[in-house]
């Protein structure tokens, strides 16, 4: 009876230091896996070229290299990071300078490339990519409020173009500028997509922007879903006094899209009537039939 309580306590104890010693291998398994991961990882971006030395090669080299890639001069792009970090919080950090977090935002703006590409061409994680263009474009989001607006505030100066066309002058002397929307592609989540995609097909931004006669816009709404309708994101616009949208002062007026509503200082188009340029051979038989009959020419 003594033997055979042995045995079973023998067993039980044997069981346990397996158990034990399982435990430990699963644990020093699991160590092991962290420090290759995470204490002891292989360096991946090892380019001798680095997002640093490649900005200072593009700014220091041809002009129309700079311009290539960032889509602006050489002296603008400086100008510019000087103002986003002397005026709009825009610091550089332990590893990254002011001037490299600049050339990777706008790299990704001018190419469209996608985050595996930056990482290569700037030898930095995708994580510190979007952590850097989320601080880019906070800064911008800053500098936007400064520069989209309009020169004349009051408007009471007639733009050059109205003024000296005799086409346009005096008919839109009290025009401002012009109105309109536009769709943008987005990258939205499954759950997400349906309120984006209006006429498109695609996920979309339904954008509102204002621009004067010099083509230099003067007001952009983003973040309405591509599903919203024209009108309604064109009355938050003038009815939002949160958004300082330029409103037309009395007697003064903008061009707007026949998707607009219509109302005081918003001229749109007349509905089922066609505005875009005509065939240029059907322009070229009525201006002849017009000086036939002596009638002064017109623009079509």
């Amino acid at each position: 009876m003594d033997l055979h309580a042995k045995c079973i306590r023998s067993r039980k104890r044997h069981r346990n230091d397996n158990e034990f010693w399982d435990l430990v291998a699963c644990a020093l398994s699991y160590l092991y896996l962290y420090y290759v991961k995470y204490i002891h990882k292989e360096p991946c971006f090892t380019s001798l070229q680095t997002g640093e030395k490649w900005m200072h090669e593009m700014l220091s080299g041809h002009e129309k290299r700079c311009f290539n890639m960032f889509r602006m001069t050489q002296n603008t792009f400086r100008q510019l990071c000087i103002d986003l970090e002397s005026k709009h919080g825009l610091l550089p950090s332990y590893r990254i300078s002011t001037l490299e977090k600049m050339g990777l935002f706008v790299y990704i703006l001018s190419k469209g490339a996608s985050n595996r590409d930056v990482q290569e061409r700037f030898q930095h994680s995708g994580e510190t990519l979007s952590r850097i263009f989320k601080e880019v474009l906070d800064a911008i989001d800053g500098l936007s409020s400064k520069i989209l607006k309009p020169r004349d505030h009051e408007f009471k100066e007639i733009p050059s173009q109205i003024a000296y066309d005799t086409r346009y002058m005096p008919h839109f002397k009290d025009c401002i500028g012009a109105i309109d929307g536009t769709h943008i592609d987005v990258i939205i989540s499954e759950e997400d997509q349906l309120r984006y995609r209006g006429r498109k097909g695609t996920p979309t931004l339904n954008v509102l922007a204002a621009c004067d006669f010099d083509l230099l816009f003067t007001f952009v709404l983003t973040g309405w879903e591509g599903s919203a309708h024209d009108s309604r994101i064109f009355l938050d616009c003038i009815s939002n006094p949160s958004l300082n949208f330029p409103k037309p002062p009395p007697g003064k007026y903008y061009l707007a899209d026949k998707g607009y509503p219509e109302r005081n200082g918003y001229l749109t188009p007349y509905h089922k009537i066609r505005y875009h340029p005509i065939h240029q051979s059907f322009v070229l038989q009525i201006q002849e039939v017009l000086e036939k009959f002596s009638i002064v020419p017109i623009h079509l």
